[in-house]
């Protein structure tokens, strides 16, 4: 069963000024680690999401063995970067088992993180399966194929933080120390040092 990574790196980083999918961590541009993770925990194919400065952020993944999917709206936010991700998903053959969908900008992540997430899939794959942190679920977040029309539905810049709240009890998780860790601020870029 093939996994497919979707990293979402379409945004404009409005907040912290300058775009985050380069900024970098021992050396590596965070858009290159989150695509180099995926690939290092077996998903395959890995998909990134680009959009506002689409060209520097595919330079960024060049030797690496991903794809670009262009974000024409990734002004409307998340939702629509996952979207164009999921629509290009169709076109797989054969269509994979599931899709992990992962930021740039979560330093905690790491490919045993990842591989976590793959293994409870392979065990239980009709269910959803979730990082944990802060006390709630949410990326980098596995997504079996029943839920993908909900997720081709989603609309703003909310992701799919309301799947993954919507049946609890069904829901795996995996512990993440540190995910709530992101960039999204200048503090939190310098951080990264």
């Amino acid at each position: 069963m093939s996994v497919a990574a979707l990293v979402l790196a379409a945004g404009s980083s409005s907040r912290l000024g300058q775009p985050k999918q380069l900024l970098r961590l021992a050396g590596e541009s965070l858009v290159h680690r989150a695509a180099r993770l995926a690939l290092a925990a077996g998903c395959d194919p890995v998909l990134v999401v680009i959009g506002a400065r689409g060209a520097a952020v595919a330079q960024a993944l060049a030797g690496l063995g991903v794809a670009c999917v262009p974000n024409p709206e990734w002004r409307e936010g998340m939702a629509a970067s996952i979207r164009s991700g999921v629509a290009r998903l169709r076109h797989c053959d054969p269509p994979p088992s599931g899709l992990l969908i992962l930021l740039s900008d979560q330093p905690a992540v790491d490919a045993d993180c990842l591989r976590s997430l793959l293994d409870a899939h392979h065990e239980h794959p009709e269910r959803r399966v979730a990082c944990s942190y802060a006390e709630t679920p949410g990326v980098p977040a596995l997504f079996p194929p029943a839920d993908w029309d909900a997720l081709l539905a989603l609309r703003g810049d909310r992701g799919a933080q309301a799947l993954l709240s919507a049946d609890p009890a069904s829901l795996l998780q995996v512990p993440l120390p540190g995910g709530e860790r992101d960039v999204d601020r200048p503090e939190d870029a310098r951080a990264l040092d």
